[in-house]
């Protein structure tokens, strides 16, 4: 991301045709203050502090729904009662995977290429899903953003994933919603694209705006110049604010309306991962429409905010956790009520990162700072030595329309051998010591997590049977092994596999590089699931070959492979 990227969004008269922003005079830099948001550094970590712990406030408060309830109100007295020591949410995604982000920033700053992003992510080590995990083995595997997260390489594009992990964009961008949207061009097309990426600007413009405005709706109408007005999400989002207008004390209402319209309608769920018939979604539109529910209908109260969040049900974890953290922005962190503070652990590590309490907050104060001075904005200092941030006042550019089920071309980008030297992190699910105890000799790369890959007693009437399923759409699970072939004898690979009985999958045989074998393993080709397979392997004998057997995904339905046996016969 360049620095001119942030300057070119900055619209104020005197900054005009300027072409970086670090070239600026003094007198240029002087701003009239109907022309930008000032703010003192010490009022800004005190909302910036208050932010974050609304997003663990909310998180670990509903934490214990997550996923419970879909397409229905979670009932009242279901609702989690609240106890000081769940604000110690070390251990959830919904929080660490935005701290790695705010590492990469860190260590590279503003200019950090979405590459780079890409690398950090892809060797980050805590457990993800959806959007998050397929983005990450696609980077694993070679596939380089924005492809990572491009609907031709990701089924979760639309999902809720960057949307969950966008607080950061926002809470490092105060009054500055082009940086929060710039942000998400770089950390958000790791996993998603379209609705799945307005989500997470939407929520970053929010958090921006909620620095220097209380008013729920106008915060939440800020959010909305993040995004493009033609998208689904904008309507979604258009929508509650509309119903809420007419049913304002009434959420039960709007939520009906919303299930109706963004659930159980198939038209607003085009790209679903689970279906449009599913009553579980993950979709990032309507998990959205809940966090706007909290916030309008939850009327500045914590705790209110918080539970109608969580009751709309879903990913009611997340969409809490998005709603408190706007909210205890704008209160800031002295005005919290000391419930959600006084169990804090300051030594607390945030899963896999660097990062404890005091540390984020430091590390988000520097950002901010570069953030500030990037878009022409200044830090002064008044008669008592206090700091302030005078930051330019900016109109929203959002990303072009794009929107996944009608995607545009991916652009086809991969990362280069010596980049993919720089991934480090293990791509896929461990199965060595399951390929080791069915075929020993053989090893297993890239497989992914999808219908419980591993060794089976008993699947379709054959015992001892390894499982494996391919990392992603593009990138199938390799098993391998090098063997020394006997001269003068005719070898064979002999094969039994087997597939899903309601999906097929694609077998690819390779020696040393040279495709033997492609066949489909579905209906088709097998008999009561299974078929046996042998590949002449005679022209290589008395050479030692590099074999790859590849359970190669087709339509991405029930890909998994199964294998019966393994074996190189010689005669």
């Amino acid at each position: 991301m360049s620095r001119s990227l942030f300057l070119s969004v900055v619209v104020i008269p005197v900054l005009a045709g300027l072409a970086g922003c670090r070239d600026l005079r003094e007198n240029r830099l002087h701003v009239m203050r109907s022309q930008a948001h000032e703010i003192s550094v010490e009022e800004y970590v005190d909302k910036m502090k208050a932010g974050w712990i609304g997003q663990m406030a909310g998180v670990g408060w509903g934490g214990p729904t997550e996923f419970q309830y879909k397409g229905v109100i979670i009932p009242a007295d279901k609702m989690p009662q609240w106890q000081p020591n769940l604000i110690n949410q070390f251990q959830q995604d919904d929080i660490y995977v935005e701290m790695t982000f705010v590492r990469t920033l860190e260590v590279h700053g503003f200019d950090v290429s979405i590459r780079q992003a890409g690398i950090d992510f892809a060797n980050s080590g805590y457990p993800l899903w959806h959007a998050n995990r397929a983005g990450r083995d696609n980077l694993r595997a070679g596939i380089a953003p924005p492809d990572s997260g491009h609907p031709k390489f990701n089924s979760h594009a639309d999902d809720i994933d960057y949307q969950i992990e966008a607080d950061f964009a926002g809470l490092i961008a105060p009054g500055m919603p082009n940086v929060a949207i710039q942000l998400g061009e770089v950390f958000g097309r790791l996993m998603n694209y379209g609705d799945g990426l307005y989500g997470g600007q939407f929520v970053g413009g929010c958090y921006a705006e909620a620095f220097f405005e209380n008013d729920i709706v106008k915060i939440v109408e800020a959010g909305l110049r993040c995004i493009p007005k033609g998208s689904q999400y904008h309507e979604c989002i258009s929508d509650v604010l509309k119903w809420h207008k007419q049913y304002p004390d009434d959420w039960a209402k709007t939520w009906q309306l919303v299930n109706e319209k963004y659930h159980l309608n198939p038209q607003y769920r085009r790209f679903s991962c689970s279906g449009p018939e599913d009553e579980f979604n993950i979709d990032a539109k309507i998990n959205g429409a809940y966090i706007v529910m909290g916030l309008l209908y939850g009327d500045g109260d914590p705790d209110t905010t918080i539970a109608i969040s969580t009751r709309c049900g879903q990913d009611s974890d997340c969409n809490p956790s998005n709603a408190a953290g706007i909210l205890f922005t704008t209160l800031g962190f002295k005005n919290l009520p000391e419930r959600f503070k006084i169990a804090l652990d300051p030594s607390g590590k945030f899963s896999h990162t660097p990062y404890n309490f005091p540390t984020l907050v430091k590390a988000c104060e520097k950002l901010v700072r570069q953030a500030v001075v990037n878009c022409g904005g200044k830090i002064t200092v008044d008669e008592q030595g206090r700091e302030h941030f005078v930051i330019p006042r900016q109109t929203p550019r959002p990303t072009p329309l794009e929107q996944c089920w009608e995607p545009g071309p991916a652009t086809g980008s991969r990362y280069t051998e010596a980049e993919m030297a720089r991934i480090t992190a293990e791509s896929g699910k461990d199965l060595s010591k399951a390929i080791e105890r069915f075929a020993p000799g053989w090893k297993i790369a890239k497989c992914g997590e999808e219908m419980e890959p591993g060794l089976r007693e008993e699947l379709r009437g054959k015992e001892n049977v390894l499982v494996t399923h391919p990392l992603s759409r593009t990138v199938g699970c390799v098993l391998t092994r090098t063997v020394a072939l006997p001269p003068n004898k005719k070898s064979a690979l002999n094969l039994i596999v087997g597939h899903d009985a309601r999906g097929d999958w694609d077998l690819i045989v390779r020696a040393d590089g040279e495709q033997l074998l492609r066949k489909t393993i579905g209906p088709d080709t097998t008999t009561m699931g299974w078929t046996e397979v042998n590949v002449d392997l005679s022209q290589f004998a008395g050479k030692s070959v590099k074999l790859e057997l590849v359970n190669e995904p087709t339509d991405w339905r029930y890909e998994a492979a199964f294998w019966s046996q393994i074996a190189i016969q010689s005669e």
